[in-house]
């Protein structure tokens, strides 16, 4: 099919103006030496790695997470999640847009986790969306997704805390 015009996957063709989206997606580019930083957890009595690594500009680049051993179906499942925020972060996806995505998904293992900041998680998913948000995102952007560590929330629920106190 020899066309200019923006085509689906079936081939059908779209109507409409195409996204300007696509038309800035360039793969960013990675260094060879990134600096990151890998976070032990535990969640669930499930044992994880998070590894998030920084792109030139020092904006989140890339992920990787480990669970389970090799080759089993968790382990590829996280490969395949980790490589997904990770190509949709080298093309310029909102890291803001990507947590958003993952807040609330619900699959075991879930519950409590050895994180301060992050005490419980609804899924692997959900906790590696918090943890990212916390290391890589403002905290007025956090606040909008309601993602705040514990001390923020504890600075947060303060005014309120005192003025219960009072009332007694």
């Amino acid at each position: 099919m020899t066309t200019t015009e923006p085509v689906t996957a079936l081939g059908a063709r779209q109507t409409g103006p195409t996204p300007p989206a696509w038309e800035e997606a360039r793969e960013v580019t990675l260094p060879r030496r990134r600096a990151g930083y890998t976070t032990a957890v535990t969640i669930g009595g499930e044992q994880f790695y998070l590894t998030a690594n920084a792109a030139a500009d020092g904006t989140l680049g890339e992920v990787f997470i480990q669970w389970g051993k090799h080759g089993s179906g968790t382990a590829g499942l996280m490969d395949l999640y980790a490589n997904a925020l990770s190509m949709a972060l080298r093309h310029r996806v909102p890291l803001a847009d990507l947590v958003r995505s993952g807040l609330g998904l619900r699959f075991a293992p879930a519950g409590r986790t050895d994180d301060p900041d992050i005490p419980r998680a609804h899924s692997v998913a959900d906790y590696v969306a918090r943890r990212l948000a916390i290391d890589w995102l403002p905290r007025t952007d956090r606040a909008g997704l309601g993602v705040l560590t514990r001390s923020e929330r504890l600075r947060q629920a303060e005014p309120r805390l005192t003025a219960l106190a009072s009332h007694r």
